[in-house]
């Protein structure tokens, strides 16, 4: 028999795992700012860097709410099949010489990736509890993905051309 759930039974287990979630969220973008800081791509290396600042709050909130002394502190969370990464962005979806367009084009699919993945949890969840808490991580996913949806507007489109490298890399075997 397998041990795996399909989903949340207490609220503590469906905190533990948005927990889960959260922290991995941002240990990828602190890794995809670092690898945009590497190639001086200091726009987008802000832009994964504001986005961690955001999903470390996300953490902050989690820890505080459920009474945990600190994020390592949180209760491992117990076997959930078919969970993933819903709010990381694809680390090979990354260029080096993407734009900030780019970058939070990525940010916007993962965002609305983890209010999809809370929404579809809401549905299923068979305690109150869990389901009041999926809603609420619901809604505080929609309204980062009206901010990211936000700091689209405001940003340049890159056109076609952007992966011109005037000076690529050059291989030598």
């Amino acid at each position: 028999m397998n041990a795996a759930r399909t989903g949340p039974v207490t609220l503590a287990d469906m905190m533990a795992h948005a927990l889960a979630i959260e922290r991995a969220a941002v240990d990828r973008y602190n890794a995809l700012a670092d690898v945009m800081e590497v190639h001086n791509n200091r726009a987008v290396t802000e832009l994964f860097r504001k986005m961690a600042q955001i999903e470390t709050r996300h953490v902050e909130q989690i820890v505080a709410r459920m009474g945990w002394k600190s994020a390592t502190a949180a209760p491992a969370p117990g076997p959930w099949a078919g969970i993933e990464e819903f709010e990381c962005v694809p680390e090979d979806q990354v260029h080096y010489l993407m734009w900030p367009w780019h970058a939070l084009q990525l940010a916007l699919d993962a965002e609305q990736r983890a209010e999809a993945f809370y929404a579809r949890v809401a549905e299923t969840a068979g305690a109150d509890a869990v389901r009041r808490a999926a809603l609420e991580l619901r809604d505080e996913e929609h309204e980062h993905v009206a901010l990211v949806r936000a700091w689209l507007e405001q940003t340049p489109d890159p056109g076609t051309d952007w992966a011109d490298d005037p000076d690529p890399p050059r291989y030598t075997d």
